[in-house]
């Protein structure tokens, strides 16, 4: 199925101009002058009940794309109600939000609040993941939530323990939705859909477009359905500037040290596919006198919140995570971001660089690739339409050979060689030494 799409920003308009009533546009956050690309096309769309399918780079405003309409929409629903016109139970949540990570749906849930703590008709939203005591959440329920903001696990669970109902939902919010698309949350998404009526608005957001989410479109959009681009699909933002250099595999993490030492970097967010890895990486960190901390899955919820809560405010230099960091976390003015080892899905490399340079700022997105990851930095390459070329790290010669699948020219074809003399010479005294000491790369 096809449908209409709008691949470019209309001219620069205000947020009244796009539909936004008196109610919202006074309780708007200061730091709010002017809407982004992706709101000034999906506002008007989701204000007109349409479904939508909006493709935005990360950082870009996506949240009060879909958060703005949606809670214009509800107010209006509530005063309905107020005037004794009751189509929907009160009772029951009009409005569901469903996302990848307790992170996301926590920081989901704080854009929301913001602006409807300020409201003079209250609209109750409710947090509602995994890593918190069922029984908390219980009680919150009886304060009769019109928003839910929830992963797919524990608001699963929810439902089929009859805790709660969605039978009122008529507004649908799949965020990171190329994410919720993966095999781990999907049969989980098409239960909960069971749950809710056929008739509601659905609402589909994405940094990146993989072919499974352009054919589940055509089928969940059903509602005047509009696609919308920001920016051209699965794109890094022009504010990154991307730095990639090819290191031996069991050099990366004293390369690591060596650039966080020579860069003093405020802060670092550092990302690494293996829970166990993080760990082990973040000790090597603060053995060599970094305030570092590692945040990933096995975590308790307290220790992931409170680790990034710290991060957030700078009681953190560096910051070692798997994905769960990938998807939406929005840091103030974050400016590195580093890979210490590519991802296996070339969208979530998009995803990673994507929490520094945000909200128009400037950021470094920096990886440490070695030959085995050769075919992974082609797919990203592919995916990004960007060359991406390779540099030589001073004093980190590259020994390893090439993978046997990987191509020789290929991968020499891609790596710039020009250093600084004094470079040169460093690599060539390490390279004739017979101990490799000064650079402690394997673990």
């Amino acid at each position: 199925m096809t449908f209409p799409e709008l691949s470019s920003s209309p001219e620069s308009l205000t947020f009244a101009e796009l539909g936004l009533n008196s109610a919202l546009l006074e309780v708007l956050p200061a730091s709010l002058k002017h809407p982004t690309k992706v709101q000034q096309l999906a506002i008007p769309a989701i204000l007109a009940g349409r479904d939508l399918l909006a493709l935005a780079q990360t950082g870009s405003g996506k949240t009060l794309a879909f958060g703005l309409p949606l809670l214009q929409q509800l107010l209006l629903q509530q005063q309905t109600q107020l005037q004794g016109t009751k189509s929907v139970p009160p009772s029951n949540a009009l409005a569901l939000v469903l996302v990848p990570t307790r992170e996301l749906a926590l920081q989901v849930t704080e854009a929301l609040q913001t602006v409807a703590s300020q409201l003079s008709t209250s609209l109750n939203i409710q947090l509602l993941c995994g890593g918190v005591a069922l029984e908390d959440q219980l009680a919150e329920l009886t304060a009769k939530p019109q928003v839910l903001v929830a992963t797919p696990g524990r608001l699963l669970d929810l439902c089929k323990q009859s805790h709660i109902s969605l039978d009122s939902i008529k507004h649908l919010v799949l965020d990171e939705a190329d994410r919720l698309l993966e095999m781990g949350f999907w049969p989980d998404v098409q239960k909960l859909m069971a749950f809710m009526p056929k008739l509601k608005q659905t609402l589909l957001f994405s940094a990146t477009l993989p072919e499974a989410l352009d054919t589940l479109a055509g089928k969940l959009l059903a509602n005047e359905p509009l696609r919308v681009e920001a920016h051209k699909v699965n794109s890094v933002a022009g504010e990154i500037e991307e730095q990639l250099y090819l290191v031996n595999k069991g050099s990366k993490a004293q390369a690591l040290i060596a650039l966080l030492k020579q860069y003093q970097w405020p802060q670092v967010l550092v990302f690494i596919s293996a829970r166990d890895d993080a760990d082990a990486v973040a000790k090597r960190l603060a053995k060599a006198g970094m305030k570092v901390a590692a945040l990933h899955g096995e975590k308790e919820q307290t220790v992931r919140s409170q680790t990034l809560a710290d991060f957030k405010a700078n009681r953190i230099q560096v910051l070692v995570a798997t994905d769960l960091m990938a998807r939406g976390i929005h840091v103030d003015a974050l400016p590195v971001v580093i890979n210490l080892d590519l991802p296996m899905s070339a969208p979530v490399y998009v995803h990673r660089i994507g929490r520094t340079a945000r909200a128009g700022e400037k950021g470094l997105a920096i990886s440490l690739v070695c030959h085995g990851e050769m075919t992974t930095l082609t797919a990203i390459r592919s995916l990004t339409a960007r060359e991406l070329p390779l540099a030589l790290l001073a004093d980190f010669p590259v020994t390893d050979k090439p993978s046997e699948n990987t191509s020789d020219g290929t991968a020499e074809s891609k790596v710039e060689r020009k250093r600084p003399p004094r470079d040169k010479q460093a690599n060539r005294r390490s390279i004739n030494k017979h101990s490799a000491k000064e650079f402690k790369g394997k673990r």
